[in-house]
């Protein structure tokens, strides 16, 4: 299967920002901008264009745990009681920063990159006086997390504003950056700083937006990658999506393997079969923008809180759309919830407009969800889900004859 990987990790940028803004109120657009800083310091280094892209890659993912860390800080509980995390005392902001570093660095090891990247993730909270997470010093700490960590506190710091930077801001944050050389920032860091992310630049990036100027320096480079690293991809992504809520746990990587066992049954493709595995298992992506107060709510939702639901899957197809050469997997993840009279979300698309494959993953979807536990059901059988489905298909909500086959092959299952 062809991608380009940079361009796939910065359209999901956008649901990892929506991640971070509402856990630690970083402003939308986060993970592009530390990207683009850290590459402009990264070519004054000397890094070369391949090391650069997959520089940036790291930088767009440097918090990827995070929901996958809430879920191991919170247990068995919800995610939306409240955390007990004071970040304003050191010793617990060392281990919050040193706990969902490693989950990090652990889980971009399963995305292709071609040069090295280790320990970018894991370190990029790390000062150059030992203070850091792990206790480095700027002599023990890679170049690279050293640059992706200046980057990610100046963006997170409430004082500065990146993208909208007058000239006096501008010197105030150059005299914020020299007061720290030799504390959180090695003077080595601190220089490239100076001499990469110049006033001019900032207000580019602020007229531009950051992923225009991230493409104004890396030149599309699709690739085909093999179907375990595809299976990489889409594991990693899945998962973000899957932690943020103890009830949807499995949820992606459940529709993503039942999506393949249909695409099998039918027949498609080996080609076909794993860009619909890939389908099922970014299909909820758009799930990133939601809050956990709606995910997770046991009674019945509001209007309101209904209609903030349904928007994951425009969010979706927002954040899909906007990677190159896979218009099939858009429409398949997207369509999850369309039903075939046209009383579906969010297009209210009819069966003559929903391809066999929409079809498919939307009862793939349905079953996915009846059979897990929820807040306000325990997970149904496989007798009763397939009842539900049939009782849908009636109504002309689902394909007839899918729901027959589903009944087929996963009873044996």
């Amino acid at each position: 299967m062809k991608l380009d990987l940079t361009d796939m990790l910065y359209a999901l940028s956008f649901a990892l920002d929506n991640v971070e803004a509402g856990l630690v109120g970083v402003n939308t657009g986060h993970g592009k901008r530390v990207a683009y800083i850290s590459l402009l310091m990264g070519k004054e280094a000397g890094m070369r264009e391949e090391e650069l892209r997959d520089f940036v890659g790291c930088c767009i993912l440097h918090d990827n745990a995070l929901t996958e860390f809430i879920y191991d800080e919170l247990s068995n509980s919800p995610m939306s009681q409240e955390l007990s995390l004071d970040l304003s005392n050191l010793s617990e902001l060392k281990r919050v920063n040193h706990n969902h570093s490693v989950i990090g660095e652990r889980n971009i090891r399963l995305l292709p990159f071609r040069t090295d990247v280790k320990n970018i993730v894991l370190y990029h909270h790390e000062n150059a006086d030992g203070s850091g997470a792990f206790g480095l010093r700027a002599s023990d700490t890679p170049l690279k997390a050293q640059i992706l960590h200046l980057a990610d506190v100046m963006d997170t710091t409430s004082r500065f504003h990146i993208e909208a930077m007058s000239a006096e801001e501008y010197e105030k944050l150059c005299r914020w950056v020299k007061d720290r050389s030799g504390g959180s920032f090695s003077e080595e860091v601190a220089e490239l700083f100076m001499k990469a992310v110049t006033y001019e630049r900032l207000t580019h990036l602020h007229e531009t937006g950051a992923l225009s100027c991230l493409h104004e320096e890396l030149h599309e480079e699709m690739l085909d990658y093999s179907d375990e690293t595809i299976r990489n991809i889409a594991g990693l992504f899945a998962k973000i999506v899957d932690y943020k809520s103890e009830f949807t746990e499995r949820h992606s990587t459940g529709v993503a393997d039942k999506a393949e066992m249909m695409a099998r049954y039918y027949g498609f493709d080996e080609e076909k079969t794993i860009r619909f595995y890939f389908a099922g298992a970014m299909h909820d992506i758009g799930k990133l923008a939601v809050a956990n107060t709606i995910l997770e709510k046991p009674g019945k939702l509001t209007n309101d809180e209904f209609t903030k639901m349904k928007d994951h899957a425009s969010a979706t197809y927002y954040v899909l759309s906007q990677i190159k050469g896979i218009p099939d997997i858009v429409s398949w993840a997207s369509n999850h919830h369309e039903k075939l009279n046209g009383k579906g979300y969010p297009r209210g698309l009819s069966e003559n407009e929903l391809s066999f494959e929409d079809q498919l993953m939307a009862c793939v979807d349905i079953y996915q969800a009846l059979t897990e536990k929820r807040p306000y059901k325990d997970g149904f059988s496989h007798e009763k889900t397939i009842s539900i489905m049939r009782d849908m298909a009636e109504k002309g909500e689902l394909n007839e004859k899918i729901v027959r086959d589903m009944d087929d092959l996963m009873s044996k299952n």
